[in-house]
């Protein structure tokens, strides 16, 4: 697989770099993003990875934007303009900065462009149980997600379990919980188009995501049976949590 653009390493060193230009102290960042600071340490050693609303939380902190971050920004006589009418980023096969985060390799794509109202995004995903992804992710705006290769399982917080495969897709509001697993053997591709969310909203959003461990046990969703829904209907939504007694 091509890596051009930014890997996970590469993210550690940028923000090792961040700090020394500022003279900032692991603490002084945790402080700025709201970040542990063991994760920060973790992030810059190559030991943790970071999910796309973490990515988001981190850059907003330092006041960077998420090209900037990602060391992915054209500068000089290439740099585009903001306010121009006429933007435009073109990419080629393999280009994109890639990032791993937990159960899913991000390929984020025309990240040079900035800002943007949309986030693409290529993503292979592994993952293929919610006791191993742990806790469902919950960031601001709305996101598409359309299936290139595989199979892919949405999980979401008051749905249950959609079986999605090649070409098919789905467009949920991304303030639900969710997670996408990889719903069978091979590779599972996907193409991913967030929407952008201002830096205050994105701030609002942030929710703590902890580490499952083995003997930790799922409170965010109650899985239902995987099915796949291909009529186009509306599906029967699965309760959050057993219902309480109505006597």
């Amino acid at each position: 697989m091509n890596t051009t653009g930014v890997s996970r390493p590469n993210l550690g060193q940028r923000l090792r770099e961040l700090r020394a230009q500022n003279h900032w102290r692991i603490a002084d960042v945790s402080r700025m993003t709201g970040l542990a600071a063991s994760t920060i340490s973790k992030v810059e050693n190559n030991r943790m990875s970071l999910t796309y609303d973490k990515l988001q939380q981190l850059a907003h902190g330092l006041s960077l934007d998420l090209a900037d971050l990602l060391g992915n920004r054209r500068s000089g006589a290439g740099a585009l303009s903001p306010t121009a009418a006429s933007r435009r980023s073109v990419g080629r096969a393999g280009d994109g900065a890639v990032v791993m985060a937990g159960f899913y390799e991000y390929r984020y794509l025309n990240a040079d462009l900035v800002p943007k109202q949309m986030v693409p995004i290529i993503g292979v995903v592994t993952g293929r149980s919610l006791e191993e992804f742990g806790e469902l992710i919950r960031h601001e705006g709305e996101e598409f997600v359309y299936v290139l290769e595989g199979s892919l399982v949405v999980h979401s917080e008051f749905y249950a379990p959609l079986v999605l495969r090649q070409g098919d897709h789905v467009y949920i509001d991304s303030r639900m919980g969710h997670a996408y697993l990889a719903g069978e053997a091979g590779t599972c591709r996907m193409l991913v188009v967030c929407s952008s969310a201002s830096a205050e909203e994105i701030q609002k959003a942030i929710h703590s995501r902890p580490t499952p461990t083995p003997d930790s046990t799922r409170t965010a969703l109650t899985p239902a049976p995987v099915r796949n829904d291909r009529s186009g209907k509306t599906e029967r939504r699965a309760p959050r949590r057993t219902p309480k007694s109505r006597g």
